[in-house]
């Protein structure tokens, strides 16, 4: 770990921030800033990190899941009713993914950017208590 880091924001390159950004906003809350027409930031949600969303010309959306696609990111989110959650947000512009890998314990949503997303209930978000081994990747600490 470098000395005093940590992750503070992931940034979502859209066509349009401040719609994208208000999709978000109903799925973790939070308030709406901009200093411009090309950047929007979501902050004051029950995380320390923030979503920020970036106004980028080349935004045409990935098909998911694309063996052959760029490396990319995806959001997960706990919610409380999967049903519930994902009739909500596909009324406010998702869709529903055609691949469902997670069976009943999570769903795949397409936000209205073309990224994919994910709801999980918390069972499923829930991760083994067990450590993941340390890799040697050859690298000296700096």
């Amino acid at each position: 770990m470098i000395l005093g880091s940590r992750l503070f924001a992931v940034t979502l390159d859209c066509p349009d921030p401040h719609a994208l950004a208000r999709f978000y906003r109903e799925i973790v809350g939070g308030d709406l800033r901009s200093s411009n027409d090309d950047f929007v930031v979501l902050s004051g949600t029950d995380s320390a990190l923030r979503l920020d969303f970036q106004r980028v010309q080349n935004s045409e959306p990935i098909p998911w899941p694309d063996p052959a696609a760029t490396r990319r990111l995806h959001l997960d989110f706990v919610v409380d009713d999967l049903d519930e959650a994902e009739a909500h947000l596909c009324s406010m512009g998702a869709r529903r993914a055609d691949s469902q890998p997670g069976g009943d314990r999570f769903r795949v949503l397409i936000d209205p950017a073309g990224h994919p997303f994910c709801l999980a209930t918390a069972q499923a978000a829930s991760t083994p208590s067990g450590q993941v081994p340390e890799v040697d990747t050859g690298r000296q600490a700096v």
